[in-house]
C-alpha cells in the first residue's frame, strides 16, 4: 500500500525551503549527549584537551550535530503527518566543520530544509523526493551534503 503524499509537499518545486529551525546547543547537551551515546571523548567537555589537539575548545558531537539536522527533518514531517518520520528512506551527510560550543550559555544551530529532487526512489523502487538539509552556526556550514530521501 502506498502511503498518501504529504500535503506540505504536494505544491512545493526543487528549491523551495521546506522548513527552517533553530536548536540551542549547549556544554549541557553535550553531557547528555555523551551519556546517551557513550562518546566521552574529553575534546566534547574539556577545553585544555580541545585545545591542545588544536581545536578552538570544546566542540558538539558530530553525529550530535547529524541527528539534531534529522530530527529537524522529522520533526518537520511529524507536523504534516503523523508517520511522516517513518517516511524517511535514508539519511547521509559529511562533517564539515565542527561546532565550538562555550563555556556558559548557548550556541544556535540553524537546520534548512529544501526540496533538492523529485522524481527520486528508494532501494525497493518506491517514489521518493531528496530533501537537502543546510546546518549553520556561527555563520558556517556544519554539515556538507546533508541529504534525505523522503518517501511521498
Amino acid at each position: 500500500m502506498t502511503p498518501p503524499s504529504l500535503p506540505a509537499l504536494a505544491d512545493a518545486a526543487v528549491g523551495d525551503v521546506l522548513f527552517t529551525r533553530e536548536v540551542a546547543v549547549t556544554r549541557d547537551r553535550l553531557v547528555r549527549y555523551a551519556g546517551a551515546s557513550r562518546d566521552f571523548n574529553a575534546i566534547h567537555y574539556n577545553d585544555a584537551v580541545a585545545t591542545s589537539v588544536g581545536l578552538p575548545g570544546v566542540i558538539a558531537h558530530g553525529m550530535l550535530t547529524m541527528g539534531l539536522a534529522g530530527s529537524a527533518l522529522t520533526d518537520w514531517l511529524a507536523e504534516h503527518d503523523p508517520s511522516g518520520p517513518g517516511r524517511v528512506a535514508r539519511y547521509g551527510t559529511r562533517f564539515s566543520r565542527p561546532i565550538p560550543v562555550p563555556a556558559t550559555g548557548d550556541v544556535l544551530l540553524t537546520v534548512t530544509g529544501t526540496l533538492g529532487a523529485v522524481d527520486q526512489t528508494d532501494d525497493d523502487g518506491a517514489a521518493c523526493v531528496r530533501v537537502d538539509l543546510r546546518a549553520e552556526a556561527l555563520g558556517v556550514t556544519v554539515l556538507a551534503k546533508a541529504q534525505a530521501l523522503v518517501r511521498v
